[in-house]
């Protein structure tokens, strides 16, 4: 089932092991409105549930394309040729400059940890927002967004208005 989906829907967002209930919803609800699948790779910091997610997912949860993967392994079984775009403070090459393709996979990794370095290797680009020498990362919502922005820009996915 996993794999049929993968195969038939364009852009995702995959987040690894994600911490904060708040953000996540936050995203959850962007990709219902801009109807792009999320893929939650376990273990999650909290509890997953719709309780997790009802004030920053609002009423969008149920409008959302939500697979859940026990694992990063179970997660990389159903991948196939999609590409996965790690979003990272650890990378050279700015998302601004990145060539999106339609079927691209966004990664972001922990808020309080990121991703580990197995993770990182395995990512096909490593991406990262530009800013201020100053500051060090952006909120993850406020940081997929943006990239997500981008991808569907470059790919026109975006939504059509009726």
């Amino acid at each position: 089932m996993y794999q049929q989906f993968f195969k038939t829907r364009l852009m995702h967002i995959a987040l690894y092991q994600p911490d904060i209930p708040p953000n996540t919803g936050t995203i959850i609800r962007m990709a219902a409105c801009l109807d792009v699948h999320i893929h939650i790779i376990e273990p999650c910091g909290f509890p997953f549930g719709e309780k997790s997610f009802r004030r920053a997912g609002m009423d969008y949860i149920d409008q959302s394309k939500i697979t859940r993967h026990q694992s990063w392994e179970d997660f990389l079984k159903i991948m196939g040729s999609h590409r996965i775009a790690l979003l990272t403070t650890k990378a050279a090459e700015p998302y601004t400059e990145f060539e999106f393709k339609e079927n691209d996979v966004l990664l972001l990794g922990r808020e309080s940890a990121g991703v580990p370095d197995d993770v990182h290797a395995r990512a096909d680009a490593r991406l990262l927002i530009p800013m201020t020498p100053e500051t060090r990362s952006l909120n993850i919502a406020v940081s997929a967004s943006m990239v997500l922005g981008e991808a569907l820009r470059q790919t026109n996915q975006f939504p059509k208005a009726d």
